[in-house]
């Protein structure tokens, strides 16, 4: 069995009423002192964890730049699973940000798997997302973008997130149609309601298990005053409890599982990854300031505690 990866949903979340600045990582005053440069917040991250998921490809299309910089600046055994453009899983939502009507073709396909080369010939890719909005219901024409998509993602190792119920609805046809393009079935934790797809937490492929935890705030889920309330929720040991005993079964079934904690407010992922890697009996990584540890004393004796201190060595 492969042991499972277990981080968060993106590593930067620099303002807001959520920002990890302060919590997980150091306040600006304590990144200056007595340090030359900026401080590097992916590559602290990656002295705590093995693997994070990259977000803000979703926004913009990554560079190789940026790529080649991601692998120098973790640890040889890191990985990183990356969302895809969302001209390619939210037409629409392009269309309105460019002004202009605009569908991805293989010239966009071409551009993103460039721009992420970097990271397949480190040996750092752990899979691609494409992750659709709820909009996105099971019909003809949803099947046949999919089967375009992923025909044209062959090769890579790639999970799907679909949203909608319609998709469960038809349970064996979705998953057959994955399958049949090499794809996994992404599951999602989040609140459910009537229009929320189903899933078991069973692995949809033999190569691949991917899962997603957005929390379950369902109270500011449709309805609140910005957009990081949603993810602000703390899973607590007996919600944890199920999640791990689904990821150790799924894990003695697939090649690889990664499982991302996206309620990413103060830092609340951060926590609830250390607490699943305990829970599975896993190495918990790094070193922790004591002050994180007094704001979530649900990680206490899970972690080392010491002052904040600035990294970091650099990997090459």
């Amino acid at each position: 069995m492969t042991a499972p990866r277990i981080g968060t949903c993106g590593w930067s979340y620099p303002s807001g009423a959520g920002s990890w600045n302060g919590i997980f990582y150091p306040a600006t005053g304590a990144r200056a002192e007595g340090r030359r440069g900026r401080f590097d917040e992916l590559a602290y991250y990656a002295e705590h964890f093995d693997t994070v998921e990259v977000n803000s490809t979703f926004y913009r299309l990554p560079s190789p730049v940026a790529s080649r910089s991601w692998v120098r600046r973790t640890p040889p055994d890191f990985s990183f699973s990356v969302k895809l453009f969302q001209k390619f899983t939210h037409p629409a939502m392009f269309a309105r940000a460019v002004g202009a009507p605009r569908h991805p073709n293989l010239g966009d396909v071409d551009a993103f798997k460039a721009a992420i080369d970097p990271l397949v010939s480190g040996g750092k890719l752990g899979a691609l997302l494409a992750q659709f909005p709820a909009s996105f219901t099971c019909g003809d024409r949803s099947r046949a973008h999919l089967s375009w998509l992923l025909g044209a993602f062959a090769g890579y190792p790639t999970a799907v997130e679909l949203r909608h119920r319609t998709w469960s609805d038809d349970r064996v046809g979705t998953q057959a149609l994955l399958e049949s393009l090499g794809a996994a079935w992404v599951h999602i934790d989040e609140p459910k309601f009537d229009s929320s797809i189903r899933q078991t937490g069973e692995p949809s492929t033999g190569g691949l298990h991917y899962v997603r935890l957005h929390g379950r705030n369902a109270k500011a889920w449709w309805s609140h005053d910005r957009a990081e309330d949603r993810y602000d929720y703390l899973y607590d040991g007996a919600e944890l409890a199920p999640i791990g005993r689904s990821v150790t079964s799924a894990s003695r079934r697939v090649g690889r599982a990664y499982l991302y904690f996206n309620n990413h407010f103060a830092a609340k992922a951060v926590v609830n990854a250390v607490q699943l890697t305990h829970l599975l009996h896993l190495p918990v990584r790094g070193i922790y300031a004591d002050a994180f540890v007094a704001r979530y004393p649900e990680i206490e004796g899970l972690v080392v505690t010491a002052s904040p201190r600035l990294p970091l060595r650099s990997y090459s």
